[in-house]
C-alpha cells in the first residue's frame, strides 16, 4: 500500500511537473516567428515593397496603384514565418483591384518585439490606423489562423470603419484549441493568451467571410465551424474538403478568391 502511495505520488509530482514546463513555455509552441529581415531589393523582386518606410516599417504593400481600387486589404498572417513568405496574398488580391498590405508583426521579420496577443494586437491597431490615415476607405482585413485572433480582437477595440473580414482558418478561442491539443492537460486554464474570436467579433457588423479545410489537423474544423455559428453579422463559409490546413489551393487564378471578395465588397 505504502509502495502504491508513493508511485502516486511522483505521477502527480511529473504531471505538475509537466503542467509548469507547458505554461512557462507556451509562447514557444505558439509563434514561429522567422526573425531575419530580408533586403529591399530581395522585397522588390517578390513584387513588394516596404510600408510605410524600410527603417519603421509595419510590413509590406504590393508595388504599383491597383486602378479602379476596391480598397485596402490588410493581410495578417499565420504563426509561422513572416510577411514577405504571403506574397500570394499580393498576387491574388491585386487581381481583385485591391491594394494590398501584409503587415509584420513584432518579433517578426526583422521588428523588435517579444510576440503575445497584447503585443500583436497593439501593433496591428496600430496597422489599421496607419492604413487608413493613408488610404481611407473602404478598409478590409485578413486573418490567418493566429491571425484571425489578432484580427477579431483588432475590429473589437478600434474605432476605425472596417467593411469586411476575412478569417482563413481560424478557432473559435485558442484555450478551447490548446484543449483539444493537449486534452491530457488542464490546458484550458494555463493559456496566457485567449484571442477569443467568439467574444471579440459579437460586436462586428460588417461582412464575414470563414474558410476552412476540412481535414484541418493544426486547427481542426470543428473549432472554426464553432465560430461560424457564432457569428451574427452578415457571414458566408468556404469549406474545402479533403485537405489539411497547408493544402488549401492559393493560386491567384482560382475563382474561391473572386467569391471572398465579392461577398466583402458588398
Amino acid at each position: 500500500m505504502k509502495m502504491i502511495w508513493k508511485l502516486l505520488f511522483y505521477a502527480l509530482a511529473g504531471y505538475i511537473t509537466l503542467c509548469t514546463i507547458v505554461f512557462i513555455s507556451q509562447r514557444k509552441f505558439l509563434y514561429f516567428p522567422n526573425e531575419i529581415q530580408v533586403s529591399e531589393e530581395l522585397a522588390i523582386d517578390g513584387g513588394l515593397r516596404y510600408w510605410p518606410s524600410f527603417e519603421n516599417f509595419q510590413g509590406f504593400i504590393s508595388q504599383g496603384e491597383t486602378v479602379d481600387s476596391k480598397g485596402t486589404m490588410i493581410v495578417f498572417h499565420g504563426n509561422a514565418g513572416a510577411a514577405y513568405h504571403r506574397g500570394f496574398y499580393a498576387k491574388a488580391l491585386s487581381i481583385q483591384n485591391l491594394r494590398v498590405i501584409l503587415a509584420e508583426y513584432p518579433g517578426y521579420g526583422g521588428r523588435a518585439g517579444q510576440p503575445s496577443e497584447d503585443v500583436l494586437v497593439k501593433d496591428a491597431l496600430e496597422t489599421i490606423r496607419l492604413a487608413y490615415q493613408e488610404y481611407g476607405p473602404p478598409l478590409f482585413v485578413w486573418g490567418e489562423s493566429l491571425g484571425g485572433g489578432v484580427v477579431s480582437s483588432a475590429v473589437s477595440k478600434t474605432d476605425i470603419p472596417i467593411k469586411g473580414v476575412v478569417l482563413f482558418l481560424p478557432w473559435d478561442s485558442l484555450p478551447n484549441l490548446a484543449q483539444t491539443h493537449y486534452w491530457y492537460l488542464p490546458a484550458r486554464w494555463l493559456v496566457l493568451d485567449k484571442y477569443n474570436n467568439i467574444d471579440n467579433l459579437q460586436g462586428f457588423e460588417g461582412y464575414i467571410a470563414v474558410i476552412l479545410a476540412e481535414n484541418d489537423e493544426v486547427v481542426p474544423v470543428q473549432h472554426g465551424k464553432k465560430l461560424y455559428d457564432s457569428i451574427r453579422a452578415k457571414k458566408k463559409l468556404w469549406l474545402f474538403e479533403g485537405v489539411g490546413h497547408n493544402e488549401v489551393l492559393v493560386e491567384a487564378e482560382l475563382h474561391w478568391w473572386k467569391e471572398v471578395i465579392a461577398f466583402i465588397s458588398q
